[in-house]
């Protein structure tokens, strides 16, 4: 195994290493990006930030290995071009495995779908990342729908990683913060993060209801069109006679 210590190479005085751009691959199969670490005795806290404020814990024996990432560069459209919300989607989906439906939902609760939506605080686009999220995540237009989905669809991968696939902590942590999440160790008293974290949920599971119904139907249809062949055959092999039961006396 190697350590972060050896991988990252070095640490400052305070126990934090400085260089950002960084990947832990667990023994689970999981890889976690992370900007910066400071190794422990028993465990070594992941930082995913530069200030600090959010991180995890992982075991030492749980980090297989740690490497460099070089910086990933975000895909943008080609000039001249646009891309749609379900090609963003789409390609975001395949890259960070991120259930489609689930940021679908989570654009829906946070801009209706409006890629120009800016809101008071700030927040722009599809996802509505704060400028200072966007930088972090390399996103220079955040009016860009492919830009943005790319950033926001990184970031919501960064929180489910860090929260184990918990994604009612997750969303939590996309609408209040992380630092909000940890300290009230679940989802924060705050109506309005409480309000978005059913909306978010309320929309996935309806959208994968929809997908089973559809199924239920699709399925429905190919037993009936299997039947009709072999009803068709039988016929035919009977020579299209059908019997008729004698008269009883």
């Amino acid at each position: 195994m190697s350590s972060v210590e050896n991988q990252a190479g070095g640490q400052s005085q305070t126990g934090v290493q400085n260089q950002a751009g960084f990947v832990a691959v667990l023994d689970n199969g999981f890889s976690i990006h992370f900007h910066h670490s400071s190794p422990g005795q028993n465990t070594t806290r992941l930082f995913f930030s530069a200030e600090g404020s959010n991180f995890i814990d992982i075991p030492n024996g749980s980090i297989v290995e740690t490497r460099k990432e070089e910086p990933r560069p975000v895909p943008a459209a080609p000039e001249g071009a646009s891309v749609s919300v379900d090609q963003a989607v789409s390609g975001a989906s395949d890259r960070y495995l991120v259930d489609a439906d689930l940021i679908r939902s989570v654009i829906m609760a946070e801009s209706g779908f409006d890629p120009n939506a800016v809101s008071q605080k700030g927040a722009q686009g599809l996802m509505q990342l704060m400028p200072g999220t966007a930088s972090e995540l390399g996103v220079e237009d955040a009016l860009n729908p492919g830009s943005n989905v790319d950033g926001g669809t990184r970031y919501l991968r960064q929180l489910l990683e860090q929260y184990h696939g918990d994604m009612v902590k997750a969303l939590a942590a996309y609408n209040a913060g992380p630092g909000a999440v940890d300290h009230y160790q679940g989802t924060p008293p705050y109506p309005e993060t409480r309000a978005y974290v059913a909306r978010v949920i309320r929309e996935f599971n309806r959208k994968k209801a929809e997908q089973n119904r559809r199924k239920k139907k699709a399925d429905a249809s190919l037993k009936r069109e299997q039947k009709e062949p072999k009803e068709s055959k039988q016929s035919k092999e009977s020579g299209g006679r059908t019997h008729t039961p004698a008269p009883l006396s």
